[in-house]
Protein backbone atom coordinates (compact mmCIF):
# COMPACT_ATOMS: atom_id res chain seq x y z
CA UNK A 1 0.00 0.00 0.00
CA UNK A 2 1.04 3.26 -0.64
CA UNK A 3 1.82 5.53 1.70
CA UNK A 4 0.14 9.36 2.03
CA UNK A 5 2.45 11.91 1.91
CA UNK A 6 2.50 14.67 4.00
CA UNK A 7 2.13 18.04 2.18
CA UNK A 8 3.70 20.74 4.10
CA UNK A 9 3.63 25.08 2.85
CA UNK A 10 7.12 25.61 2.40
CA UNK A 11 8.19 29.13 4.71
CA UNK A 12 6.74 32.25 4.28
CA UNK A 13 3.86 31.43 2.14
CA UNK A 14 0.87 31.60 4.11
CA UNK A 15 -1.98 29.10 4.40
CA UNK A 16 -4.96 29.86 2.53
CA UNK A 17 -7.83 30.68 4.21
CA UNK A 18 -10.41 27.47 5.44
CA UNK A 19 -13.68 28.43 3.76
CA UNK A 20 -16.86 29.24 5.91
CA UNK A 21 -19.61 26.61 5.86
CA UNK A 22 -22.79 27.26 3.92
CA UNK A 23 -25.22 29.61 5.52
CA UNK A 24 -27.50 27.39 6.08
CA UNK A 25 -25.16 24.82 8.07
CA UNK A 26 -24.18 27.33 10.64
CA UNK A 27 -26.68 28.01 13.92
CA UNK A 28 -26.97 32.15 14.60
CA UNK A 29 -26.64 32.91 17.70
CA UNK A 30 -28.29 36.37 19.43
CA UNK A 31 -30.09 37.27 16.18
CA UNK A 32 -32.86 39.47 16.76
CA UNK A 33 -36.30 39.66 15.10
CA UNK A 34 -36.86 42.20 12.70
CA UNK A 35 -38.20 45.16 13.54
CA UNK A 36 -41.18 45.13 10.99
CA UNK A 37 -42.09 41.95 13.55
CA UNK A 38 -43.83 44.71 15.66
CA UNK A 39 -45.38 47.10 12.65
CA UNK A 40 -49.24 45.41 12.87
CA UNK A 41 -49.23 46.01 17.00
CA UNK A 42 -47.78 49.53 16.75
CA UNK A 43 -50.20 50.41 13.90
CA UNK A 44 -53.15 48.93 15.94
CA UNK A 45 -51.88 51.04 18.66
CA UNK A 46 -51.58 54.06 16.93
CA UNK A 47 -55.11 54.13 15.08
CA UNK A 48 -57.28 53.17 18.23
CA UNK A 49 -55.13 54.92 21.57
CA UNK A 50 -52.39 57.53 19.77
CA UNK A 51 -54.08 58.99 17.15
CA UNK A 52 -57.70 59.79 18.99
CA UNK A 53 -55.91 61.52 21.79
CA UNK A 54 -53.84 63.84 20.01
CA UNK A 55 -56.50 64.53 17.80
CA UNK A 56 -58.49 65.17 21.31
CA UNK A 57 -55.77 67.19 22.80
CA UNK A 58 -55.67 69.26 20.21
CA UNK A 59 -58.83 70.20 20.90
CA UNK A 60 -58.19 71.70 23.87
CA UNK A 61 -56.45 74.41 22.26
CA UNK A 62 -59.66 75.63 20.03
CA UNK A 63 -63.23 76.79 21.08
CA UNK A 64 -64.88 74.02 19.49
CA UNK A 65 -68.14 73.47 20.89
CA UNK A 66 -68.37 69.49 20.05
CA UNK A 67 -71.28 69.70 17.27
CA UNK A 68 -69.99 72.50 14.84
CA UNK A 69 -67.78 71.31 12.04
CA UNK A 70 -66.18 74.81 12.63
CA UNK A 71 -63.29 76.05 15.31
CA UNK A 72 -60.74 78.07 15.75
CA UNK A 73 -57.59 78.72 17.74
CA UNK A 74 -57.82 80.16 21.65
CA UNK A 75 -54.00 79.34 22.79
CA UNK A 76 -54.23 78.35 26.25
CA UNK A 77 -57.44 80.44 27.58
CA UNK A 78 -59.07 76.56 28.16
CA UNK A 79 -55.93 75.55 30.53
CA UNK A 80 -56.15 79.18 31.82
CA UNK A 81 -59.81 78.42 33.15
CA UNK A 82 -59.28 74.89 34.37
CA UNK A 83 -56.99 76.27 36.85
CA UNK A 84 -58.95 79.55 37.83
CA UNK A 85 -61.83 76.94 37.86
CA UNK A 86 -62.40 76.36 41.75
CA UNK A 87 -64.60 73.15 40.70
CA UNK A 88 -61.73 71.97 39.01
CA UNK A 89 -59.50 72.67 41.58
CA UNK A 90 -61.21 70.81 44.24
CA UNK A 91 -61.72 68.25 41.87
CA UNK A 92 -57.79 67.97 41.57
CA UNK A 93 -56.88 68.05 45.30
CA UNK A 94 -59.78 65.27 46.07
CA UNK A 95 -58.02 63.24 43.05
CA UNK A 96 -54.60 62.99 45.02
CA UNK A 97 -56.11 62.67 48.43
CA UNK A 98 -58.04 59.44 47.31
CA UNK A 99 -55.26 57.89 45.28
CA UNK A 100 -52.55 58.46 47.86
CA UNK A 101 -54.92 56.95 50.83
CA UNK A 102 -56.06 54.47 48.51
CA UNK A 103 -52.67 53.25 47.60
CA UNK A 104 -51.23 53.17 50.54
CA UNK A 105 -54.72 51.46 52.29
CA UNK A 106 -55.11 48.70 49.91
CA UNK A 107 -51.44 47.55 49.33
CA UNK A 108 -50.94 47.23 53.22
CA UNK A 109 -54.38 45.36 53.20
CA UNK A 110 -53.54 43.32 50.10
CA UNK A 111 -49.73 42.56 51.59
CA UNK A 112 -51.51 41.57 54.93
CA UNK A 113 -53.91 39.13 52.97
CA UNK A 114 -51.33 37.84 50.97
CA UNK A 115 -49.25 36.82 53.95
CA UNK A 116 -52.37 35.35 55.34
CA UNK A 117 -53.37 33.02 52.45
CA UNK A 118 -49.86 31.96 51.99
CA UNK A 119 -49.65 29.98 55.38
CA UNK A 120 -50.60 26.14 55.99
CA UNK A 121 -53.96 26.96 57.37
CA UNK A 122 -56.27 24.57 55.76
CA UNK A 123 -58.74 27.07 54.56
CA UNK A 124 -56.13 29.12 52.79
CA UNK A 125 -57.38 27.98 48.97
CA UNK A 126 -61.28 29.25 49.98
CA UNK A 127 -59.96 32.16 51.65
CA UNK A 128 -58.24 33.29 48.37
CA UNK A 129 -61.42 32.68 46.62
CA UNK A 130 -63.46 35.02 49.07
CA UNK A 131 -60.91 37.69 49.12
CA UNK A 132 -60.75 37.99 45.62
CA UNK A 133 -64.57 37.66 44.81
CA UNK A 134 -65.17 41.75 44.92
CA UNK A 135 -62.44 42.30 42.03
CA UNK A 136 -65.10 40.55 39.74
CA UNK A 137 -67.92 42.74 40.21
CA UNK A 138 -68.51 45.41 38.47
CA UNK A 139 -66.98 48.62 40.28
CA UNK A 140 -70.74 50.65 39.05
CA UNK A 141 -72.49 47.54 41.07
CA UNK A 142 -70.25 47.65 43.83
CA UNK A 143 -70.36 51.57 44.37
CA UNK A 144 -74.20 51.35 44.78
CA UNK A 145 -74.69 48.38 46.57
CA UNK A 146 -72.13 50.33 49.39
CA UNK A 147 -74.24 53.20 48.83
CA UNK A 148 -77.24 51.07 50.23
CA UNK A 149 -75.04 49.99 52.93
CA UNK A 150 -73.54 53.56 54.11
CA UNK A 151 -76.67 55.32 53.88
CA UNK A 152 -78.20 56.71 56.88
CA UNK A 153 -80.53 53.48 57.52
CA UNK A 154 -78.42 51.25 55.98
CA UNK A 155 -76.75 47.67 57.26
CA UNK A 156 -73.54 49.55 58.05
CA UNK A 157 -75.52 52.04 60.87
CA UNK A 158 -78.14 49.58 61.93
CA UNK A 159 -74.92 47.23 62.90
CA UNK A 160 -73.96 49.75 65.06
CA UNK A 161 -77.23 50.49 67.03
CA UNK A 162 -77.70 46.62 67.33
CA UNK A 163 -74.62 46.24 69.02
CA UNK A 164 -75.48 49.61 71.13
CA UNK A 165 -72.81 51.67 69.49
CA UNK A 166 -75.81 54.13 68.18
CA UNK A 167 -73.70 57.08 68.67
CA UNK A 168 -71.30 56.39 65.81
CA UNK A 169 -74.06 55.94 62.96
CA UNK A 170 -73.56 58.73 60.74
CA UNK A 171 -74.78 59.53 56.99
CA UNK A 172 -71.51 58.83 56.03
CA UNK A 173 -71.79 59.59 52.61
CA UNK A 174 -73.57 62.82 53.25
CA UNK A 175 -71.30 64.52 55.56
CA UNK A 176 -68.21 66.37 53.16
CA UNK A 177 -65.75 65.28 55.91
CA UNK A 178 -66.45 61.65 56.01
CA UNK A 179 -67.57 60.98 51.99
CA UNK A 180 -64.37 60.58 49.85
CA UNK A 181 -62.94 58.14 52.65
CA UNK A 182 -66.11 56.75 52.66
CA UNK A 183 -65.46 55.77 48.72
CA UNK A 184 -61.79 54.75 49.50
CA UNK A 185 -62.92 51.79 52.15
CA UNK A 186 -65.08 51.01 48.97
CA UNK A 187 -62.54 51.13 46.58
CA UNK A 188 -60.20 49.23 49.06
CA UNK A 189 -62.91 46.08 49.97
CA UNK A 190 -63.20 45.73 46.00
CA UNK A 191 -59.85 45.78 44.76
CA UNK A 192 -57.18 44.79 47.55
CA UNK A 193 -57.64 40.91 46.52
CA UNK A 194 -56.24 42.50 42.88
CA UNK A 195 -53.31 43.43 45.04
CA UNK A 196 -53.36 40.39 47.47
CA UNK A 197 -53.29 37.85 44.13
CA UNK A 198 -49.58 39.48 43.09
CA UNK A 199 -48.07 39.76 46.35
CA UNK A 200 -48.67 36.16 46.67
CA UNK A 201 -47.18 35.32 43.83
CA UNK A 202 -44.35 37.39 44.63
CA UNK A 203 -44.17 35.74 47.88
CA UNK A 204 -44.39 32.39 46.40
CA UNK A 205 -41.85 32.77 44.00
CA UNK A 206 -38.95 33.50 46.91
CA UNK A 207 -36.96 30.61 47.50
CA UNK A 208 -37.89 28.03 50.63
CA UNK A 209 -34.14 27.61 51.05
CA UNK A 210 -33.98 31.71 51.55
CA UNK A 211 -36.35 31.99 54.85
CA UNK A 212 -35.02 28.31 56.26
CA UNK A 213 -31.24 30.01 55.78
CA UNK A 214 -32.65 33.34 57.33
CA UNK A 215 -34.30 31.37 60.49
CA UNK A 216 -31.18 29.34 61.37
CA UNK A 217 -29.40 32.87 61.85
CA UNK A 218 -31.70 33.79 63.98
CA UNK A 219 -33.57 36.24 62.55
CA UNK A 220 -37.54 36.99 64.12
CA UNK A 221 -40.79 37.10 62.35
CA UNK A 222 -40.35 40.57 61.77
CA UNK A 223 -36.61 40.66 60.98
CA UNK A 224 -36.90 37.73 58.55
CA UNK A 225 -39.79 39.58 56.74
CA UNK A 226 -38.62 43.03 56.89
CA UNK A 227 -34.87 41.96 55.65
CA UNK A 228 -35.88 39.43 53.74
CA UNK A 229 -39.63 39.16 51.91
CA UNK A 230 -39.63 42.99 51.77
CA UNK A 231 -36.50 43.31 49.55
CA UNK A 232 -37.55 40.03 47.26
CA UNK A 233 -41.02 41.35 47.27
CA UNK A 234 -39.76 44.48 45.60
CA UNK A 235 -41.21 43.95 42.11
CA UNK A 236 -44.93 42.95 43.31
CA UNK A 237 -45.13 46.09 45.48
CA UNK A 238 -44.14 48.12 41.91
CA UNK A 239 -46.48 46.26 39.89
CA UNK A 240 -48.78 46.68 43.28
CA UNK A 241 -48.10 50.62 43.35
CA UNK A 242 -48.14 52.11 40.04
CA UNK A 243 -51.48 50.10 39.67
CA UNK A 244 -52.99 51.12 42.22
CA UNK A 245 -51.65 55.07 41.89
CA UNK A 246 -53.35 55.10 38.07
CA UNK A 247 -57.02 53.87 39.25
CA UNK A 248 -57.29 55.75 42.26
CA UNK A 249 -56.23 59.03 40.22
CA UNK A 250 -59.05 58.13 37.22
CA UNK A 251 -61.41 57.05 39.62
CA UNK A 252 -65.23 57.36 38.38
CA UNK A 253 -67.34 54.55 38.56
CA UNK A 254 -67.38 54.40 42.77
CA UNK A 255 -67.76 58.26 42.82
CA UNK A 256 -70.73 58.68 40.23
CA UNK A 257 -72.79 55.11 41.56
CA UNK A 258 -72.17 56.36 45.59
CA UNK A 259 -72.08 60.09 45.54
CA UNK A 260 -71.86 61.62 42.22
CA UNK A 261 -69.40 63.96 43.22
CA UNK A 262 -71.13 65.42 46.35
CA UNK A 263 -72.24 66.38 48.78
CA UNK A 264 -71.21 69.73 46.98
CA UNK A 265 -67.65 68.92 45.08
CA UNK A 266 -66.49 66.79 48.20
CA UNK A 267 -65.93 64.11 46.18
CA UNK A 268 -65.65 65.57 42.85
CA UNK A 269 -62.81 63.77 41.18
CA UNK A 270 -61.24 65.01 37.80
CA UNK A 271 -63.43 62.58 35.90
CA UNK A 272 -66.50 63.15 37.11
CA UNK A 273 -65.85 66.76 36.28
CA UNK A 274 -64.64 65.73 32.89
CA UNK A 275 -67.83 64.23 32.31
CA UNK A 276 -70.30 66.72 33.79
CA UNK A 277 -68.66 69.61 31.94
CA UNK A 278 -68.84 67.80 28.52
CA UNK A 279 -72.35 65.86 28.77
CA UNK A 280 -74.02 68.11 31.61
CA UNK A 281 -72.65 71.35 30.55
CA UNK A 282 -71.50 71.20 27.05
CA UNK A 283 -68.30 72.97 27.62
CA UNK A 284 -65.95 70.55 25.37
CA UNK A 285 -63.09 72.94 25.34
CA UNK A 286 -62.99 73.08 29.20
CA UNK A 287 -63.46 69.23 29.25
CA UNK A 288 -60.82 68.12 27.35
CA UNK A 289 -58.27 70.38 28.69
CA UNK A 290 -59.26 69.26 31.58
CA UNK A 291 -58.65 65.42 30.56
CA UNK A 292 -55.02 66.30 29.40
CA UNK A 293 -54.54 68.19 32.64
CA UNK A 294 -55.14 64.52 34.38
CA UNK A 295 -53.11 62.48 31.73
CA UNK A 296 -50.02 64.74 32.73
CA UNK A 297 -50.61 64.71 36.25
CA UNK A 298 -51.27 60.94 35.75
CA UNK A 299 -47.96 60.26 33.45
CA UNK A 300 -46.11 62.66 35.83
CA UNK A 301 -46.91 60.55 39.06
CA UNK A 302 -46.59 57.05 37.70
CA UNK A 303 -43.13 58.20 36.41
CA UNK A 304 -41.76 59.47 39.91
CA UNK A 305 -43.56 56.84 41.60
CA UNK A 306 -40.99 54.23 38.98
CA UNK A 307 -38.17 55.52 39.24
CA UNK A 308 -38.32 56.13 43.05
CA UNK A 309 -39.04 52.29 43.67
CA UNK A 310 -36.43 51.18 41.11
CA UNK A 311 -33.87 53.32 42.82
CA UNK A 312 -34.53 52.19 46.11
CA UNK A 313 -34.41 48.64 44.81
CA UNK A 314 -31.20 49.01 42.89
Amino acid sequence: MAATQATTTPPGVREPAAKPPPRGSRRRVGVRAPWWFVVPAISIYLFIVVVPSANGALFSFTDWNGLRPGWSFVGLDNFAAVFSDRTALDALANTLVLAAVATVVQNVAGLLLALGVNSLVKSRYVLRVVFFAPVVLTPLVAGYVWSFLLSPNGAINEALRAVGLGALAHDWLGDPDTALYAIVLEIVWQFAGYSMVIYLAGLQAIPAEVLEAATIDGAGPWSKFRRVVLPLLNGAIVINVMLTLIGGLKQFDQVMAMTGGGPGTATETISTAIYKSAFSLGDFPFSIALAVVMTVVIAALATVQFRLTQRKSS
